[in-house]
Parts: C-alpha cells; sequence; structure tokens
C-alpha cells in the first residue's frame, strides 16, 4: 500500500510553487527522524476503526507519524479544555510559584506575565480559546470565573492582558516568527511535539484505531515506554485524518487512575481567522508592564517539566550544569545545587523548609540520605549533601540512580 496521502497532502503538492519558503518548516522536527526507526519500535499493524468509530482508510504508525510531520496546520481557531492532575497536595498556589520558579509576589510585579501567569495550567481544570494565523500571530486566551487572561504574538509584538487587574505586559520579540511561543505548551500540537521526541528504541509506537474529536475524524496515535521503572503508563494523541494536526493528547501514569494530562480541542477550525482576532490596545487606565529583555530574553520558552517520558537531553537543558544518567524513558535529570544540607531550614528556609520536608519522604542510600518528592509523573529526590536527581521515573529509580551513577 502506498504511503498515506490524503486530499488536503494532495492539494498542498500543487499549491507547492505558490506557497513562501517558511510554509516547508516542519512542525515537527524530531518525527522526521523517527520515521527512520526500525520496524520493531514502530508498529506497522494498520488499524482498524471499532464498532461506532470512523471507518478511516487503513495506516500504520510511521506512516501516521509521517502525516504529522508534515502537516502544515498555518491557521486555526477553537477551544481546548485542559485537566491537568498531578496529585499535588494543596499548596494555596505555592506550587505555581514552584513552577514559574518564583516565590510568591516576585518578578516583575505585573499579574499579566505571561510567564507566571500561564503556570496556573500546571493543575486542575482549564478553558483556553486558541487562534493562529501562520508563525506571526497567534492567540491563547485562559478562560476564568468572571475575567479573562489572553496573550497575543502580532509580528514584533507580545502583548498579555489580565481583564482582573486590567494588567498589561508588553514585550518585543528580536526575531518576528523565530521566538514567537512566549508560552508553556497549552494545546495538543504542542504536547504532542514534545511527546514525540521521546520516541526511541526504548518506545512502543502503535495506532490503536479512531475516533472522533471536536466533530472531526481522527486516528489514535499509542506511545509507551517499553523499560520498567518509568512513571509513564501510555501517551495517546488524536490526529486528525485530514490535516494531520492533533486534535487530542492524553497521558496516562503507570500507576492508573485518572489521567495526568488529558488535553483536548471540543470545537476547532481550520478556516483563516478574522484579522481583528490579533488587534490589541491597551485599555484605558490599564497598568501597562514593559518588558526590555523580551521573551526570549527572560526566557519564556522554557519547557517547566513537559519533556515528560525523557528525564534526558531536553528535560536536562532548564537545568544550569545538569547532567543525565540513563537513557530514554528511565534517564534522570542530575545536578549539584552547591549548597549542603538538604532542603533549606531555620533562618534559611523558615516555615518553608519544614513544610516541604513534611510532604517528603526520607530515603537513604549508597548516596547518604535525602528526601523524595513525589507527584504521578515527575520524581525528585534532593540529597543531603545538595544534589538533585529528578524525572519520570519510580521512587526506587532515582535511588538506583544516586546509588550507582547510571
Amino acid at each position: 500500500m502506498a504511503p498515506y496521502e490524503s486530499d488536503d497532502a494532495a492539494g498542498a503538492a500543487r499549491d507547492e510553487d505558490a506557497r513562501s519558503g517558511r510554509r516547508k518548516a516542519a512542525r515537527y522536527a524530531v518525527p522526521v527522524a523517527v520515521v527512520g526507526v526500525a520496524a520493531a519500535t514502530i508498529g506497522l499493524v494498520p488499524a482498524l476503526a471499532d464498532s461506532g468509530d470512523p471507518d478511516l482508510p487503513r495506516i500504520s504508525a510511521q506512516q501516521l507519524i509521517e502525516k504529522m510531520a508534515k502537516s502544515d496546520t498555518q491557521q486555526l481557531s477553537g477551544t481546548v479544555k485542559i485537566n491537568t492532575d498531578l496529585g499535588l497536595p494543596d499548596l494555596g498556589g505555592l506550587e505555581n510559584s514552584l513552577a514559574s520558579g518564583a516565590a510568591p509576589g516576585s518578578g516583575d510585579g505585573s499579574s499579566a506575565d505571561p510567564q507566571s501567569k500561564l503556570t496556573e495550567l500546571v493543575s486542575g481544570s482549564h478553558t483556553l480559546r486558541v487562534a493562529a494565523d501562520g508563525p506571526d500571530r497567534q492567540k491563547l486566551s485562559l478562560l476564568e470565573r468572571g475575567a479573562e487572561y489572553s496573550l497575543i504574538h502580532d509580528g514584533k509584538d507580545v502583548w498579555g492582558y489580565d481583564s482582573k487587574s486590567n494588567e498589561v505586559y508588553h514585550s518585543t520579540a528580536a526575531d518576528s516568527g523565530q521566538d514567537h511561543r512566549a508560552k508553556p505548551p497549552a494545546t495538543p500540537e504542542d504536547f504532542a511535539g514534545e511527546a514525540l521526541k521521546s520516541v526511541d528504541d526504548t518506545t512502543s509506537v502503535t495506532v490503536d484505531g479512531t475516533m472522533r474529536v471536536a466533530g472531526r475524524d481522527a486516528y489514535k496515535l499509542l506511545i509507551k515506554p517499553k523499560q520498567s521503572g518509568s512513571t509513564v503508563g501510555a501517551i495517546s494523541i488524536a490526529v486528525d485524518a485530514k490535516t494531520g494536526t492533533p486534535l487530542k493528547f492524553t497521558l496516562t501514569p503507570r500507576s492508573g487512575g485518572a489521567a495526568v494530562l488529558d488535553a483536548g480541542f471540543t470545537q476547532v477550525s481550520f478556516a483563516e481567522p478574522a484579522a481583528s482576532t490579533f488587534d490589541f490596545t491597551p485599555p484605558k487606565g490599564a497598568k501597562v508592564t514593559e518588558d526590555q529583555d523580551g521573551p526570549k530574553g527572560r526566557d519564556h520558552s522554557h519547557r517547566g517539566g513537559d519533556d515528560f517520558g525523557k528525564g534526558g537531553e531536553d528535560f536536562g537543558k532548564g537545568l544550569d550544569g545538569a547532567t543525565v544518567i540513563g537513557k530514554g524513558w528511565t534517564s534522570v535529570a542530575t545536578f549539584d545545587t552547591g549548597a549542603g544540607g538538604g532542603l533549606p531550614t531555620g533562618s534559611q528556609g523558615g516555615d518553608l523548609g519544614g513544610f516541604l520536608g513534611s510532604l517528603g519522604e526520607q530515603v537513604s542510600g549508597k548516596f547518604g540520605k535525602g528526601t523524595v518528592f513525589s507527584t504521578r509523573l515527575v520524581n525528585a529526590l534532593i540529597t543531603d549533601d545538595g544534589k538533585v536527581y529528578a524525572g519520570a521515573v519510580t521512587k526506587d529509580a532515582l535511588v538506583k540512580a544516586a546509588d550507582t551513577g547510571k
């Protein structure tokens, strides 16, 4: 059977000469290499529709990943529902501050700063409205009770607006079209791109039937770690049968229960959004904070731990001085804080050190003693001599990494 080809792919071929060079940039750089992985890794058995699911042409996992890699969706708009359940205790908002790398009240003082505002997505249920018109114009709106936060990229301008506080954040991207992702991943496509970076010979990839998402026919791509010791059970990606765009992303933990992360479109359109969608003028009386460094300078595009499976290269890139132990889904990022004595205590940590200590589990091994902090996905070991080991691995895998260095 010839590689999967859809009407939109054929149309794209006819229009190729008329398209600009930038549209040839792949939505996923890594999957282009992934398609060369041995058949033992990527399932080649075509999926058949179950009763009640859309009856789509047969496709293999390799062909489906190729379709995603070739997808050239430049324009879309829709509504995304995100549910996140890491199993974190109720820290009264502290978890969001920790995720943004700042204590409560720190930062530039603007509630419209996307680096801190969008870390709210790390827990609970949220509804987003998204729109895109090529690499130079995107909009993401976080809908809250009686309020809305919007992040707009229009050319070289990046605007954040918090309607609750009537505050505005503004920066100018140095390279329009090159650094426009002044936000953490929020759409199924964002999450799918990161997950596919973890596909290697430690991974099983198959097509697990078909489904309907936001009124559209889709194939289900199923990604599973082959290794024991990973906290990741499976990742399911619903891929639009026509465009190759991910419509839904679900990550379930090996421990079972509800998904750790479930992000999917409830409504989507691939028509060109109205140009006015990306217009923004600060409302009268709004406090405007200008960020001279811009999103790139302040690294707003950091992944913040969304490289789920691999505690490896991509996980470690955001950690200064980090090294990687192990391979694939059970790899662990480790770095030395340079501060012996484990968790901050006394005048150093105040009540925070004791509070965090109460959340962890004391462990010991050849490395000495330390504290393991666990979620349903990412676990971290902080040793008493100031070393940190972290990854989407079990407590036993962390202790082993600290003991053996591999």
